[in-house]
């Protein structure tokens, strides 16, 4: 999920995961004029929760059928990262979360952008992908949803509310700390690469 997939077994591109992918990426826009404009947050919520099963789903499928491929292995990270952006941002413009967080978790993505931009200038495409990466992901796409329903429950009583802001603060406290983990990971994955003579591991 968070950065590309090194094994490939196919250039195809009209996928079962490769639809999903596409269907997620569409997503992002409209999740984003629901929040902001008619603060639709209930169908917003519902739209994070099918990306989040989508998302489980299409790596789930690719490897059950055989079906991965180079367009699914962009597809899949870049839909992850738009929907991460995309929610921080409308979350932060909403007042439900604040902008250091935002700050926080869009400055390791440019380090990490700059690491793999390093990597493309040795011919390395890409980073296998680590556990601790699909993890931070998990976490903060499903953290997410919490917050914005615990907004959206405010003055519900000590019920609904609560419950949902404690479950998606938590989510988003665990998801923040495994990103970063997962950044330094695929740094310290990167300077082994780099350093070893004429390795292409990863590509």
């Amino acid at each position: 999920m968070d950065v590309q997939e090194t094994e490939v077994q196919t250039d195809r591109i009209l996928t079962i995961p490769n639809v999903l992918s596409f269907a997620r990426l569409l997503g992002v826009p409209l999740f984003l004029w629901l929040i902001l404009g008619p603060h639709a947050d209930g169908w917003a919520i519902v739209l994070l929760t099918i990306s989040g099963i989508t998302d489980w789903l299409d790596g789930k499928i690719a490897r059950a059928t055989g079906q991965i491929s180079r367009l699914g292995q962009l597809l899949d990270p870049l839909a992850d990262r738009l929907y991460i952006a995309a929610t921080l941002l409308g979350l932060a413009i909403r007042g439900i979360i604040p902008w250091w967080l935002v700050g926080v978790l869009l400055l390791r993505d440019l380090i990490l952008a700059g690491v793999l931009a390093v990597l493309k200038r040795h011919g390395i495409t890409g980073l296998p992908v680590h556990f601790l990466g699909k993890a931070a992901t998990f976490c903060l796409l499903w953290g997410f949803p919490f917050l914005l329903l615990g907004d959206s429950a405010t003055g519900t009583g000590l019920t609904l509310g609560d419950a949902a802001r404690i479950l998606g603060w938590a989510f988003a406290i665990w998801g923040t700390g495994l990103y970063w983990w997962a950044g330094l990971v695929y740094v310290e994955q990167a300077r082994r690469i780099l350093k070893a003579p004429q390795s292409g591991a990863g590509s």
